[in-house]
């Protein structure tokens, strides 16, 4: 049975992570050329005021002692 290749498998995570910091920076340096009016995206979930107001965050029912 062949062993696994350890070093190829890092270099690629490196790689990977590489390439996504890049990306995080051109995204960072679009948004600073590009500023919207309020800093936040329209339609995105997490950061749209609207969205929260029409659907409030659920809280999961806690089980009882009784079942």
């Amino acid at each position: 049975m062949a062993t696994p290749n350890y070093g190829y498998e890092k270099r690629q995570k490196e790689l990977a992570k590489k390439k996504k910091k890049e990306e995080k920076l051109r995204e960072k340096a679009n948004r600073k050329l590009n500023p919207s009016s309020d800093g936040l995206a329209p339609g995105d979930p997490e950061t749209d005021v609207a969205s929260l107001e029409h659907d409030p965050p659920t809280v999961p029912d806690l089980p009882t002692k009784n079942g």
